[in-house]
């Protein structure tokens, strides 16, 4: 089943609501980078928030970037989201197995720590972007956005975030959701959203159950109203062309090492591990370009 996400409104469209099943796109990102287990998570839960935060820009133009860094040996967690349902993203170090020793769930809270920020830019397309940072408040990535969307951008949120791992490794189950409070909620909505999340079941678990998103939705609001749905995918846009920028950036004695010493060279992509060989010839020919149209 591909993944997809859902807007909806409930509450007399006093609550708005956003959610996820993200199980293949936080798969691809395990398999590109090699995740282990606490890695995925962490990386997995960020993905999840980034699709829905995507769907919530209002152009193709659009794109925002979340940056998130507590201090933790988990490094950086960075994540690009687009408004057609695509993100991409890594973390600094993809080797992380960590575990709570009362509950035996994957330590996401330490691996990526709560000394730091997350951070969300926003390129709207206007002449400077717009960018948020709050301080981390646990480091298990749902309660540091629900803070993030309420400090930030004026939003009471709530949010749900899960990534269940196999023993192999694999991922069993991914998903998230976002309840937002609208400006005109009243006291009854809030108590009916904050008793519904009380008793709600992990997200990830509802989504390895195999229910759908729309009977996930129904079985949480019962006057539900769902909006529209879209596909969701991790995929970057990197290719060789993109690649072949990245070496005119470089020096021309950097160049001529890759061609007289290394003679080619590998060029990685961060955000999806992609890998672009360029031999010897072709970096040649790209010096051949370059000296001909910088006269």
């Amino acid at each position: 089943m591909k993944d997809y996400l859902i807007k909806a409104l409930a509450c007399n469209e006093h609550v708005r609501i956003y959610i996820c099943s993200s199980t293949a796109l936080v798969e691809e990102a395990r398999k590109r980078f090699d995740l282990w287990p606490t890695s995925a998570a962490a990386l997995g839960r960020t993905l999840s928030v980034g699709s829905m935060m995507g769907s919530m820009l209002k152009s193709d133009k659009e794109q925002l970037t979340i940056r998130i860094n507590g201090g933790g040996p988990i490094g950086t967690i960075l994540v690009d989201a687009y408004s057609d349902g695509h993100v991409r993203g890594f973390v600094s170090d993809p080797h992380i197995m960590l575990q709570y020793n009362d509950t035996g769930k994957l330590a996401v809270g330490t691996a990526v720590g709560k000394e730091g920020y997350l951070e969300v830019i926003k390129d709207l397309n206007m002449k400077e972007n717009w960018s948020g940072t709050v301080a981390l408040q646990s480091g298990e990535i749902g309660d540091d956005f629900a803070y993030y969307f309420t400090a930030s951008e004026q939003t009471p949120s709530a949010v749900s975030v899960g990534v269940l791992v196999n023993p192999d490794n694999a991922i069993q189950a991914a998903g998230g959701m976002i309840i937002q409070m609208m400006p005109d909620a009243e006291e009854e909505d809030i108590v009916k959203v904050e008793n519904i999340i009380a008793h709600m079941e992990p997200i990830s678990k509802l989504i390895n159950e195999g229910e759908s998103l729309e009977d996930i939705l129904t079985s949480l609001f019962d006057d539900a109203t769902i909006l529209s749905s879209q596909e969701i995918a991790f995929r970057c846009h990197c290719d060789r062309a993109t690649m072949k920028r990245v070496l005119v950036t470089l020096s021309k004695e950097e160049r001529k090492k890759l061609i007289e010493e290394d003679h080619g060279c590998e060029i990685t992509c961060n955000f999806c591990n992609e890998k672009y060989y360029f031999n010897e010839q072709e970096l040649r020919d790209l010096e051949g370009f370059i000296e001909r149209y910088a006269r």
